[in-house]
């Protein structure tokens, strides 16, 4: 039997309350044939799905619960085209050629892909591009962004350093000593996003069948055999995309990444006196510090914001809002209003030291993808192409992920980004305090 969900209800987002209709789909039942079958309706899964449906392959896409249940449905809906651990010269040390330069050019490139699946299709859900800002909340950040700028303009990214003046008047904060700002990035409703996906990959011909969660694989009769409670699908070539919620389907995959849990929450939608006092070009903003606090606007104007737990905060309920709101309103002290954080829910990442994507060869014509580490829009997006060229036959040394053979991530991954936050934010705050700049309230 498939293992009972860890997950909390789909029904506490705010992306469940506002977004489109998910497609009518139903569960598995008796014996389907498809060229490929593609196990996981995020968006990994779904763009799979989507541009081998386009090439006129028959393909099959199982879910064990709703399109977008996992973290497609409850991430923050940021959609900005960068990596968040590695600068662009580690990760061409870390991976070497020509795996780098090809990961790097479909990342940079994902909201051009994201966008064109968007209006191609139609997808109601709140896509805005109106730029991404990470501040500056101490002076000596301000070499390290320009450094990033550099990078990722050289491949043909659209970046720019902002001073002290600019930055607030984007962001509209006068916290910020300048700030790094990405004119491509953009925003979305998540859920929305996703289930435009699974509307278009019904539209060009794929099947998708949700409640049918996939409980084992195995080769019969030189087909794939993949098995739900109720069904099974035969077929060429099988491709998992479960990412951090796998709980079936293949043995030991579950072990390609350790969880981390996020959470997001959302305001009342805010007035309009405090919208000019906060974001009032509806970018999307991170506060510059490795202890991360991002946040955006929904079409409400509601304020989307997001943390990692530490201690309580995300244990406690009251202290977790009191967390976000302090923050908020120490870098936007125009806001007056009180914040009332109507929405709050946990997703989970699939983490692993590597933080960029992880392609397993798990059998002849069977693959996993693992290890998003949290870029789940726009990297989820654009491995829609990485897999669709497996799937056609691509050779192995031509693909922009290297095929790997099945791993299990070491122990220390058990604690080691926890720690990692803990170390981020003590070296901010000796940061800010020899260059004598005003540090946030902590939590």
């Amino acid at each position: 039997m498939t293992a009972a969900p860890r997950f909390s209800p789909f029904e506490t987002t705010l992306w469940y309350a506002t977004a489109a209709p998910a497609p009518e789909t139903d569960m598995l039942r008796g014996t389907e044939r498809a060229d490929v079958c593609i196990v996981g309706a995020g968006y990994a899964g779904l763009t799979t799905a989507l541009e081998l449906a386009r090439q006129g392959v028959s393909v099959i896409l199982l879910e064990r619960m709703e399109i977008g249940f996992g973290g497609s449905g409850r991430n923050a809906g940021h959609c900005t085209p960068t990596f968040t651990h590695y600068s662009l010269p580690d990760l061409r040390r870390v991976l070497g050629e020509p795996w780098a330069e090809r990961l790097i050019h479909r990342q940079t490139r994902a909201n051009d892909k994201v966008g064109e699946m968007i209006a191609r299709y139609g997808i109601d859900c709140e896509w805005e591009q109106n730029g991404y800002v990470q501040g500056a909340l101490f002076p000596g950040h301000m070499k390290v962004m320009e450094a990033r700028a550099a990078a990722y303009n050289a491949v043909g990214a659209r970046t720019r350093m902002l001073d002290r003046a600019e930055t607030e008047a984007i962001t509209g904060s006068p916290r910020f000593y300048g700030g790094w700002l990405h004119e491509e990035a953009g925003g979305l409703n998540a859920l929305g996003y996703a289930r435009g996906l699974g509307r278009a990959v019904l539209a060009e011909g794929g099947r998708i069948f949700t409640r049918s969660g996939v409980t084992g694989c195995e080769k019969r009769d030189g087909k794939w055999s993949v098995r739900t409670d109720a069904g099974e699908v035969l077929a060429e070539k099988v491709i998992f995309t479960t990412g951090a919620y796998t709980v079936a389907g293949w043995p030991k995959l579950e072990d390609t990444f350790r969880i981390m849990r996020v959470f997001v929450a959302a305001t009342q939608p805010l007035s309009a006196e405090s919208q000019a006092a906060c974001l009032p070009r509806r970018t999307t903003i991170q506060d510059g510090r490795g202890d991360i606090y991002v946040y955006k606007y929904n079409r409400e104007n509601r304020i989307v914001a997001s943390m990692f737990p530490m201690g309580r905060r995300g244990r406690d309920p009251a202290y977790t809002r009191q967390v976000l709101s302090e923050r908020l309103k120490w870098l936007h002290p125009g806001i007056r209003e009180e914040l009332d954080w109507q929405f709050f829910w946990f997703g989970e990442l699939d983490m692993q030291r590597l933080t960029v994507p992880r392609l397993y060869g798990l059998a002849p014509g069977v693959v996993a993808m693992t290890g998003l580490s949290g870029r789940g829009v726009p990297t989820g997006s654009m491995l829609g192409g990485v897999l669709c060229e497996w799937a056609l036959g691509v050779p192995e040394a031509d693909l922009s992920l290297r095929l790997e053979p099945l791993s299990a991530q070491p122990a220390y991954m058990r604690f080691a980004p926890q720690l990692a936050l803990r170390g981020y934010r003590l070296r901010d705050d000796l940061r800010a305090l020899i260059q004598r700049a005003p540090l946030p309230p902590h939590a």
